[in-house]
């Protein structure tokens, strides 16, 4: 069984962790897929208002009885939507984009562990500074959000030598047991994956979407601040299709055109044009429709590893 002490922090059995997608592609239903795997299942909050995200807590509890998180997108979080995992003794607070130190200190007193994403070694000593339990560095491969512009691989070991003996999860480019492997060999304590759950019947994802992720290569996305959604130096990590390789390189687009509608903050909103994105491809073969296809391809790690004559990098105490 593959365990690093990052099993042991969070209470998993596996160093794998669901990273959050969108408003809703991340919601009870893959959360509890992944925790019921032994990894850590992790729900996007939405800019949910309280009572309804503490719907969505009731719900994966519904599903699983194992450790999961919610994550909050600090720009656009208010103290009250944070008190409910507080409240409710949600097993892990992840959070992203901002200062994780006003709720540190809190979830600690409620028995939660803090984990933080950074794009940064700097952000990274201050998620440490703040208290957070463990750090997740993105490396600028990732798909949605991007914090900065280092890749996975020159990050996460910078990272991990600034910071031990705090658990560091690598992030960004991360799809197979190949690349599991490759994260615990720079120090990485566990990995965090989102396209590669995205294309899973559990992701609230349109079909289409995930469709168009699995067929695409690692040539077919772009980094881009058009999807910003008037929110100014967000980058994002997009398909790269015909319109979006047509509008790429004129920034960030405002006032255009409403496209269709979706949910955001318990409530059907309208979605302009340039509003979402995703993601990181090319290691996909297809929507995977049952537990056994994704748990087997991610997580035995070993059996990859040996299968393909890479033993050499295993630890000794798998």
């Amino acid at each position: 069984m593959l365990r690093t002490p990052l099993c042991d922090l969070l209470g998993i059995e596996l160093p794998i962790v669901a990273a959050p997608m969108g408003p809703s592609i991340s919601g009870p239903e893959l959360a509890a897929a992944v925790s019921n795997a032994g990894g850590l299942g992790i729900v996007s909050f939405g800019a949910n208002p309280p009572p309804l995200l503490r719907r969505l807590v009731e719900r994966v509890r519904e599903l699983t009885d194992r450790p999961f998180g919610v994550n909050y997108l600090l720009p656009f979080t208010i103290p009250e939507q944070v008190d409910v995992c507080v409240e409710q003794r949600v097993p892990v607070l992840s959070t992203f984009w901002g200062d994780p130190a006003p709720y540190v200190g809190a979830a600690h007193d409620a028995g939660l562990k803090v984990l933080h994403q950074v794009g940064s070694v700097a952000d990274a000593r201050r998620a440490v500074d703040a208290g957070v339990d463990a750090v997740i560095a993105q490396g600028a491969e990732a798909g949605g959000h991007v914090a900065g512009g280092v890749a996975t691989m020159v990050l996460v070991p910078r990272v991990v030598d600034a910071i031990a003996p705090v658990p560091v999860i690598a992030a960004g480019g991360i799809g197979d047991a190949r690349g599991v492997v490759a994260a615990l060999s720079l120090g990485a304590a566990g990995v965090a994956l989102g396209t590669r759950f995205l294309a899973t019947a559990e992701a609230a994802a349109h079909a289409v979407h995930k469709e168009q992720v699995v067929a695409a290569t690692e040539e077919d996305t772009a980094l881009t601040t058009m999807f910003g959604g008037g929110w100014p130096d967000a980058p994002h990590r997009a398909l790269r299709t015909p319109f979006v390789a047509q509008w790429l390189g004129r920034g960030q687009q405002d006032d255009q055109p409403v496209i269709g509608e979706s949910s955001f903050a318990g409530e059907r909103i309208p979605v302009r044009r340039f509003s979402k994105a995703t993601c990181g491809c090319g290691m996909l073969e297809r929507v995977a429709t049952r537990r056994p296809r994704w748990s087997r391809g991610m997580i035995d790690v070993r059996q990859a590893c040996v299968r393909r004559g890479d033993q050499r990098h295993l630890p000794e105490t798998w």
